[in-house]
């Protein structure tokens, strides 16, 4: 399906609201062909469609707060940075689960660039982030271990890992492909 401009997708709404229900099919697979382009370089591609399903339940619980007279689009881009953030913050709090294998390498070169890309990017953040991220996230300590290792408390090193990853983000987010 091609991209409906925001006016014709905005008409549909309208329509919607008022109770067609295949205008309000129409505006939703609209919707969705246009967030799975937004979540695109945002997300590992596996969860694309869950997040693209989690912003549709979204404006279908908001759709009576939507005024037609002004810019869909952006509305929706407001409902799906938040649910973007959640699932971030999501992914930051849930533990990562280890592979009884290990996953193919197709060279010795490859591990040995992403990690410094992956200190490029950790370098870029205030030491303490960097610090917390790679204890936590990187090595898999837990806060209590990283905060004794770091002298932080808990609540600073939980702290420092959600800002840094929202810094990480943004600066994933900011590079061009």
């Amino acid at each position: 399906m091609s991209r409906l401009g925001d006016h014709d997708l905005r008409t549909l709404m309208r329509a919607a609201q008022a109770g067609d229900r295949a205008a309000y099919r129409s505006a939703l697979a609209a919707l969705a062909d246009w967030l799975r382009g937004y979540f695109a370089h945002r997300i590992a591609p596996g969860q694309v469609d869950d997040l693209v399903q989690e912003v549709l339940i979204a404006v279908h619980a908001k759709r009576a707060t939507y005024d037609p007279d002004l810019p869909i689009y952006p509305w929706v881009a407001a409902i799906a940075r938040y649910r973007w953030i959640d699932a971030l913050r999501k992914m930051a709090r849930t533990p990562e689960t280890a592979l009884d294998i290990e996953p193919p390498v197709d060279s010795e070169e490859e591990p040995v660039l992403a990690r410094l890309s992956l200190d490029q990017l950790l370098g870029q953040l205030p030491t303490a982030q960097g610090q917390a991220i790679t204890l936590t996230k990187v090595e898999g300590r837990s806060v209590a271990e990283t905060a004794t290792i770091t002298g932080q408390s808990e609540s600073a090193v939980k702290v420092n890992v959600h800002r840094g990853l929202k810094k990480l983000a943004a600066l994933v987010e900011s590079q061009p492909l």
